[in-house]
């Protein structure tokens, strides 16, 4: 779960395994013994490999996945909140602004599959630790990313291991950032060929010997080349191995590289290599200088001998493929923790997440590519990666049964959990809920498994994870769907009743804006008649005004006190900030607003302190202007444009349709993307 669905209600707390501070644990109570004590297992750069392994068996045997993820941040500005009043662009907008601004640092997995013989469901749940360390040396930036206060505090409070993550957490590579460093590593290796330079040092002028050391080690190196280069043509006993050597001032290690007799340079300085570069390069055409890296990724320098100079191509050769393979190895390991993301996609498996479009949005970000510029393409690109994910808030709220089920009850995950799976929250069955149609889930890490298990109290993604699927399989228990009946290679994504519910998740934490994620647009809430009047009526575009430059202690009571005072109870509806000096103000009556306006211009007159305000009427032939102000106000902040800012009104005021002579209107907008809220 992210920082915004904050505390969670599981609170009931249990011993935690030794040496494993921050886990989650898991208990099963024993007639003769201890209870057992299982924490979701937790993957670090050390155990990946192997975790990897077992999590591709899993997968590929799961009916279904569910994942969460834990950022460092939610909104890099107050303005940039999900209003109710922001469309859907706007939305897709400020989620892609805070994914491509804050890191993911934890990354929950857990896949569920259908026991058949014990009829319940065995859940394997992981934590990985990630961090976008850089792993390669090629001219690609280092990773710079924000960190919101509250978000931080949330996963420390939850004992979330920073160091771990720091130090342990698994790099990655995007598809888009693989793919440019492989296009790199192959130009690069163009380059090389060309110029030699990937197999040996870059022959540049020699240098000149203007100190008598580097007349007498150029002496020396010679001399010392010509006898062991001799000895090999002479067949004398010229090769001698690093044991046998008797030469206790010499630093050649004899050794055998690609079947050719070789000198192993050690223990030189970079300047005595250029000056053996020059020395091999005047007086032996037979030997070449070869950089190279062992099997142990240590770098290795060498004088290799060459009988012809057709082997020495074929040893040019040998070697450059030699760097392509490790340059190509390294690359897939700086893959890292993409080769989960690649698994859960390859696999078509359903996904299952609550309330989570900006998980997805993170995991396209930071593991496939660069987000779209508009939501439509993104959910093209998204369901290209994952045709099937289901969003438990949606199914909470979009089942008829299950909404008389949860009754007025949070759909927040840990209340749900706690209201649909109290056998797993150690809790007392609800009076409300038939738990005769519950389903059982077996916890099952490293090799111990129980399924009488409850939560600890301790926050991390794993175990979200697994709130989050066993919230699904209970609605699915209560809306009819046949486990049995599901087929283990198609799992749960061809099942009829789930079919209306595939792809539809919630943008943000504003209950009206849910995304079809085949199509990109938004679609409808399925609300009750009761719901959709009352949500219909929330917002009125006509009857709101456009506040900004208070005070900062001017809070939302204040102000509302402050107005109804003036106008009269009732007169506003609600006040919505934006930020600590801005806010949108809504009347209950469109003439309030003239009402209001006329009222701040006499008091401007007399110089009063509501002078101090910017107000803009918000009529309904502004709201576009207004979204596409938010729009563009985005896409200025995060580009490199330096384009005035009188320059940028003029423009957008003709993109919206309205004359840019209005000096009124742009004298406003001026005046309010000056201000310090902006």
């Amino acid at each position: 779960m992210k920082a915004r669905r904050l505390i969670r209600a599981l609170s009931l707390s249990f011993s935690v395994a030794p040496k494993t501070p921050t886990s989650r644990s898991f208990c099963s109570s024993s007639r003769t013994s201890s209870p057992k004590i299982f924490s979701v297992k937790k993957i670090t750069r050390k155990n990946f490999n192997s975790a990897l392994s077992d999590l591709r068996r899993q997968v590929r045997e799961a009916d279904f996945l569910s994942v969460d993820l834990e950022m460092t941040g939610i909104t890099t500005a107050p303005w940039r909140e999900s209003f109710v009043f922001d469309r859907l662009d706007i939305l897709y907008l400020k989620i892609k602004d805070s994914v491509e601004n804050f890191a993911a640092v934890q990354f929950g997995v857990c896949p569920f599959r259908w026991d058949a013989s014990k009829d319940c469901f065995i859940a394997y749940p992981y934590t990985f630790y990630i961090f976008p360390r850089k792993e390669l040396q090629f001219d690609a930036p280092v990773y710079e990313f924000l960190c919101q206060t509250a978000s931080v505090e949330f996963l420390a409070k939850y004992q979330f291991d920073f160091n771990a993550c720091i130090r342990e957490g698994i790099s990655y590579l995007s598809r888009a950032q693989e793919a440019t460093a492989l296009s790199r590593l192959n130009s690069s290796n163009q380059d090389k060929e060309s110029s030699n330079e990937g197999w040996r040092l870059k022959e540049g002028g020699d240098a000149e010997l203007v100190s008598i050391a580097d007349i007498l080690f150029t002496e020396r190196m010679k001399e010392r080349i010509s006898q062991w280069r001799d000895s090999l043509l002479t067949n004398t006993k010229g090769v001698q191995s690093e044991e046998n050597s008797n030469d206790s001032n010499s630093k050649f290690l004899t050794v055998f590289f690609k079947m050719r007799p070789s000198i192993r340079l050690d223990g030189f300085t970079s300047h005595q290599h250029k000056l053996i570069q020059q020395v091999i390069r005047k007086h032996f055409k037979d030997l070449a200088y070869v950089r190279t890296v062992d099997d142990n990724s240590l770098k290795q320098k060498l004088l290799v001998y060459t009988d012809s100079d057709e082997d020495r191509r074929l040893l040019t050769k040998e070697v450059k493929t030699d760097l392509c393979k490790g340059a190509e190895l390294k690359l897939n390991a700086a893959v890292g923790f993409r080769h989960v993301v690649d698994l859960l996609s390859s696999e078509g498996k359903l996904v299952v997440g609550h309330n989570c479009f900006l998980d997805i949005a993170h995991i396209y970000n930071k593991f496939i590519g660069p987000l779209p510029s508009t939501v439509e393409e993104f959910a093209t690109l998204v369901n290209k990666v994952f045709p099937f994910i289901i969003d438990t808030k949606y199914l909470l709220k979009a089942d008829n049964a299950i909404k008389n089920l949860m009754k007025r009850n949070s759909t927040s995950l840990s209340s749900a959990f706690l209201y649909l799976c109290p056998q797993f929250a150690s809790l007392p069955s609800s009076p409300l809920l038939p738990m005769q149609s519950s389903v059982k889930v077996e916890v099952e890490v490293d090799d111990m498994s129980s399924s009488d298990w409850n939560s600890g109290t301790k926050h991390e993604a794993g175990y979200d994870a697994i709130m989050t699927g066993c919230v699904f399989a209970q609605v699915c228990c209560h809306i009819g769907v046949d486990f049995k009946a599901c087929s283990p290679l198609e799992g749960f994504i061809h099942n009829e009743k789930l079919q209306k519910y595939l792809n539809y998740v919630y943008i943000s934490g504003q209950d009206g804006a849910i995304i079809d994620l085949k199509s990109g647009k938004q679609f409808p809430e399925p609300f009750d008649l009761y719901d959709r009047l009352r949500q219909r009526n929330t917002v009125v575009f006509q009857n709101i005004v456009l506040l900004w430059g208070f005070h900062s202690n001017f809070k939302p009571k204040d102000m509302k006190e402050c107005l109804t005072k003036v106008f009269g109870l009732g007169s506003v509806t609600s006040v919505y900030y934006l930020d600590e000096t801005a806010a949108f103000v809504q009347f209950s009556k469109e003439e309030l607003v003239s009402d209001f306006l006329a009222l701040k211009e006499t008091l401007e007159k007399a110089n009063d302190v509501i002078s101090l305000f910017y107000i803009t009427n918000f009529h309904a032939s502004q709201l576009n202007m207004y979204c596409h102000f938010t729009s563009a106000l985005i896409r200025r902040k995060l580009s490199r444009d330096h384009m005035s800012l009188s320059g940028f009104i003029r423009k957008t005021l003709k993109d919206v349709g309205l004359h840019s002579g209005r000096s009124k209107v742009r004298g406003t907008l001026e005046r309010a993307l000056n201000s310090p809220s902006y």
